[in-house]
């Protein structure tokens, strides 16, 4: 193992592995910390966990589980992946968890850096945008769990963190790696533990690769990562994607309500009437048993053509869900429900599965007793297709969406890529 990584949820984990995979890095995502070794010929293990939301001295228990597997095995660097809009609250997770892995490492110094190009995230004098907007005036300012309602990264950081936070600006990442690591130098001895990097293009991100070879652990979306597998003198190979032929009935279960994943379900609807299944989260909380009447819609509906169960929504049903049962209770009952579905479309017959949003993703590999996952070829930015077998040995073909990525024809693009 060259590199070691630990996300905080299993779709941000899917990506990073997938960027790794895109630049020649054999990867293999592992739900939670895993009990055995290693599989044999992986170059990095992402060590997937449900740490995103939970309190902070959880998750960082969890990562430092996460980091004690990783080092036993060998990995030569630690990557701390989260999400690129930088999900979290004042209390953490992001900052806790990073300086709790310094502390384990013997590490003064690291980054952070949410950036991902592709996919609109770009970070500039410390501020972060999605597309064109500063990340506040975005719809992750309406999040249901972590509202993002600062564009400053260094403040997000600085209020979560008991070292420094400093900042590395796009006039010297424009530079190159040789600037990145001579202002990292200086930052250091200054005193600033952790510094945000600004990035545009994917060239910025190249030239943070080269500059970060040294240092113990980073904080990263995903993006970062296209710049690491050079490091190890790996090179981009179509043969590191490679995943056995698929076949089986299609199905998407959505959880995320996202702008993004708001509009990939319209426009699922629209293609494919009559596919689709609501499940309303004030009916679940009137005792209606919605997985087993989503599982009984489904059962002469499955074959070739894709079906959709889904209780995604507007952010103005979301918060009078919200209102009614409360924010943690509405959120777990609706992953219960739609982790209850995923296990039974399986055993029903599915073997080509999108699921969309990282809580309802974590819900449903854990429901299907999914361990380890091979990953394959990318869909879109960020989302590939995986390989993984249920607890119960049947062979699945596997996409993790995280709710803000993907175009709106994503679902059935999906299928495109792995008919």
């Amino acid at each position: 193992m060259k590199l070691g990584c630990i996300a905080d949820d299993f779709t941000g984990a899917t990506d990073l592995a997938n960027n790794l995979v895109r630049a020649g890095m054999r990867s293999v995502q592992t739900i939670g910390v895993p009990e055995g070794p290693p599989p044999a010929g992986a170059e990095a293990v992402v060590v997937a966990l449900k740490s995103r939301t939970i309190p902070a001295a959880e998750a960082v228990a969890q990562s430092l589980a996460a980091l004690r597997w990783l080092r036993e095995h060998g990995a030569q660097q630690i990557y701390f992946k989260v999400c690129s809009t930088f999900d979290s609250t004042d209390r953490g997770n992001i900052g806790p968890v990073t300086e709790a892995l310094m502390d384990a490492l013997g590490c003064d110094f690291t980054i952070a850096c949410p950036a991902f190009p592709a996919n609109g995230r770009t970070v500039y004098k410390g501020y972060l945008f999605t597309g064109d907007v500063l990340l506040s005036e975005g719809s992750m300012r309406e999040h249901p769990l972590t509202p993002m309602t600062d564009p400053s990264l260094v403040r997000v950081m600085q209020r979560q963190c008991a070292r420094r936070v400093g900042l590395i600006e796009h006039a010297v990442v424009r530079r190159g790696s040789a600037a990145i690591a001579e202002r990292m130098a200086a930052l250091r001895a200054e005193g600033t533990a952790i510094a945000i990097v600004d990035a545009l293009d994917d060239a910025d991100l190249h030239a943070m690769g080269r500059a970060f070879a040294a240092l113990p652990v980073l904080t990263a979306g995903s993006g970062v990562a296209i710049g690491l597998p050079a490091n190890f003198g790996l090179a981009p190979s179509a043969a590191a994607a490679e995943l056995p032929p698929s076949s089986g009935a299609r199905a998407i279960v959505s959880g995320s309500c996202s702008a993004a994943s708001n509009a990939q379900v319209a426009a699922f609807l629209n293609r494919h009437p009559g596919r689709g299944f609501a499940v309303d989260p004030l009916l679940l909380a009137a005792g209606e048993d919605l997985a087993a009447a989503a599982l009984a819609w489904a059962g002469s509906k499955l074959g070739e053509e894709p079906l959709l169960v889904y209780a995604t929504a507007q952010p103005e049903a979301v918060k009078a869900v919200q209102a009614a049962l409360g924010v943690e209770a509405a959120g777990a009952l609706v992953e219960r429900t739609l982790a209850r579905v995923a296990e039974g479309l399986v055993g029903r017959g599915v073997a080509r599965l999108v699921v969309a949003g990282g809580e309802t993703s974590g819900a449903c590999v854990q429901a299907l007793g999914v361990k380890q996952l091979r990953i394959g070829a990318q869909i879109d930015p960020g989302v590939p297709w995986c390989q993984a077998f249920t607890g119960e040995g049947r062979s699945l073909h596997l996409a993790l969406k995280s709710g803000n990525f993907g175009g709106a024809d994503f679902f059935d693009k999906a299928f495109e890529v792995l008919p």
